[in-house]
């Protein structure tokens, strides 16, 4: 306890000095974080292997070349997202020069999952760093390998005043909740996201929850349904569906649901070959609690593909499930896993409007060639971003921000977007003093008519 208090208060006296504010200082944490993570590739590699299973290709397409882009487009850019932004000045201001700064928040917390604990725990890292905030970092103590490494590399290269690192479960999610900062950056489930946002409020610092939630694909008969099963497949698949954005579950024209699940078995077995729980390339689940959450899972329908698992590597096979009730387990959490339940549909206007009537989901994927349909369902429909026929591929564009809203999240990041969201957007108006309307002191005697002509 004393050494969270002591980090955070040398933290902010460090902040409060205005090392931080200077964009050579932002650069070289940026720099330090790039050639640190260079410098120690294959450790890391090594650490995500062994607490999900991710081979080294996907590792680092997911993980380490996400973080790199984030640094390179924040390097890029950085001069630029510094400069004060000129904005118009008001008449009943004249003469007046209008202005905004991005100033930073301040000493920041960032919490982040077991899924992805590389990407998503210095993707906001980048950052926060970019705006000038220095950070407390809580990685998940599920992905324990992960998290050790990142507190040793980080401790390594880093004055503690810039960074610190603490390890642990609940208890000290707790402790450090307990602590005020400037700024929380949370990235888990809706049900700890609640948690922290009531901590939040304490001192009322301002948060974003990178959440969750049920994140439909639609397809429908127009859709070119091999290309379809292949992208589905691969994005339900990464991280054996262990994604807060892969595809939750398939709503599909009941004339080709057959057809698509044929050619979803066709493409995983295409990816990871006939017995995928043998493969190299197929990542296992984090641990004993979510694979036996999942395992139960495939007792709440018919199984159509796959439904085969491994107790002991925690492997669990892609499956397609159908036959599903409304109030199954399957239907009304997030899966997080490999089980992909395909629901058929008769009416694609009465599905869409079912779906405006739930929480808002991270994400959407429609699958169509009718132009119609691309243009008016990601307009008609709340959710945080998606794609159109493709999936999960929409994070990796760093000028797109990320982030839902409802129950999946508030707030984004992501380049530009991210900078901002660790900023404070500051507005300033200099004032001429060589002239000065006398419109608005008193007395204002019949002032009002020259009033509602200038300010209607």
């Amino acid at each position: 306890m004393e050494d969270i208090k002591e980090t955070i208060g040398a933290m902010r006296a460090y902040f409060l000095s205005g090392a931080t504010l200077e964009k050579t200082w932002r650069i070289t944490q940026l720099r330090t974080l790039q050639a640190c993570l260079k410098a120690n590739e294959t450790e890391l590699l090594d650490a995500l292997s062994a607490d999900l299973g991710k081979s080294s290709f996907e590792s680092y397409a997911t993980e380490l070349g996400m973080v790199y882009g984030e640094i390179t487009e924040a390097l890029s850019h950085l001069s630029t997202w510094m400069k004060p932004h000129k904005v118009p000045g008001s008449l009943v201001n004249f003469p007046s020069r209008n202005y905004t700064i991005a100033e930073p928040l301040g000493v920041t917390l960032v919490m982040s999952p077991w899924n992805y604990p590389v990407q998503l725990s210095l993707a906001p890292v980048v950052a926060a760093f970019a705006a000038g905030d220095p950070v407390v970092l809580k990685p998940s103590r599920y992905s324990a390998n992960t998290s050790g490494v990142l507190k040793r590399l980080l401790d390594t290269a880093f004055d503690k005043r810039v960074i610190s690192t603490f390890l642990g479960g609940s208890e000290m999610n707790t402790l450090l909740l307990e602590e005020r900062f400037d700024f929380i950056f949370f990235t888990g489930s809706t049900k700890v996201g609640k948690v922290v946002m009531r901590s939040a409020s304490e001192y009322l610092t301002p948060v974003v929850l990178e959440l969750g939630g049920k994140s439909p694909a639609i397809i429908d008969r127009s859709a070119d349904l091999k290309m379809a099963a292949r992208r589905l497949a691969w994005g339900k698949c990464l991280n054996a569906g262990q994604t807060c954005v892969a595809p939750d579950h398939v709503l599909v024209d009941r004339s080709i649901m057959k057809e698509f699940i044929a050619l979803y078995g066709k493409e995983v077995n295409a990816m990871f070959g006939n017995d995928p729980l043998r493969g190299a390339d197929f990542p296992h689940i984090i641990n004993e609690k979510h694979y036996e959450r999942l395992k139960a899972l495939l007792e709440d329908g018919a199984i159509a593909f796959g439904g085969t698992y491994d107790d002991e590597e925690k492997k669990i096979s892609p499956t397609v499930m159908t036959d599903i009730k409304q109030n199954s387990p399957l239907m009304t959490d997030e899966i997080f896993g490999p089980i992909l339940p395909v629901i058929p549909y008769d009416d694609f206007d009465e599905t869409i409007d079912s779906l405006k009537e739930k929480e808002h989901p991270l994400a959407l994927y429609l699958f169509t060639t009718d132009g119609k349909r691309m243009k008016s369902i990601p307009r008609s429909v709340p959710y945080g971003g998606g794609c159109v026929n493709d999936c999960v591929m929409h994070l990796a564009n760093p000028h797109m921000a990320f982030g839902g809203f409802g129950m999946s999240g508030m707030g984004k990041y992501h380049g530009k977007d991210g900078f901002e969201t660790f900023s404070h957007r500051k507005s300033i108006l200099v004032k001429g003093n060589h002239f000065d309307v006398p419109l608005r002191y008193a007395p204002f005697g019949k002032k009002l008519g020259l009033a509602q002509k200038l300010m209607k």
